[in-house]
């Protein structure tokens, strides 16, 4: 048994090796990087997702899918000086080779020095530090909940047999199992703190707005 959970353990660093080198692998080939976004931007032909998909801005659209798809190195930086080009480029790390950036990346994530956010402009380390209680939280409640309900349910299954209710807890887990997680957590925020169904639980956050004024129950 010792042995099994020590190869268990060292199997976990080349695992975490092979994901990493993947998701580095993808981004470095996929089109639209984090430097044709910047340029995109500066240019003012940067197009969200959901005007894409909808058709929005058709104008935009085209420009920048003929930004992505010509031969040129950043054909939306016409016009723009070189050395803001290579200011972009070294900001991201893209002035060095793709091995040389890898292993950057694994040294840093060794030291755990994840960079900062473009988004936040704040360390990751922080904002991951931040937010892991509320994490640790939801996933504490959520174990309770699933040993609490499933422990209980199969046990009661497993008496009632071929019965009635049985059979309707087995079709009621099956659709369940069978509808998307995401999908159904659409659809619960819709009933459930959407406000067009029922309004009990909040749309964002841990707690309600008027939290303080609500009864215990």
């Amino acid at each position: 048994m010792a042995s099994y959970f020590l190869r268990r353990l060292i199997l976990i660093i080349p695992t975490l090796f092979g994901i990493m080198l993947l998701n580095f692998i993808i981004i470095q080939f996929a089109p639209g990087g984090p430097v044709e976004n910047t340029i995109a931007r500066l240019q003012g032909i940067d197009v969200g997702a959901t005007e894409r998909v909808s058709g929005g801005n058709q104008d935009a659209i085209d420009t920048q899918n003929n930004f992505i798809s010509s031969n040129n190195k950043y054909v939306g930086a016409q016009g723009l000086d070189p050395k803001i080009i290579e200011e972009i480029e070294k900001m991201y790390g893209f002035d060095k080779p793709a091995h040389i950036r890898f292993f950057i990346m694994i040294k840093n994530y060794l030291t755990f020095d994840f960079g900062n956010s473009f988004f936040q402009d704040r360390k990751v380390i922080d904002i991951v530090l931040e937010k892991l209680p509320v994490s640790i939280s939801l996933g504490l409640w959520t174990t309770l909940l699933i040993y609490l309900i499933s422990i209980p349910l199969g046990i009661r299954k497993a008496i009632k047999d071929g019965t009635k209710f049985d059979i309707i807890s087995s079709s009621i887990v099956t659709i369940g199992y069978a509808i998307p997680n995401f999908l159904f957590a659409v659809i619960l925020i819709v009933f459930f703190a959407g406000g067009r169904f029922y309004d009990i639980f909040p749309l964002r956050g841990l707690f309600s707005a008027n939290f303080e004024d609500l009864s215990f129950y």
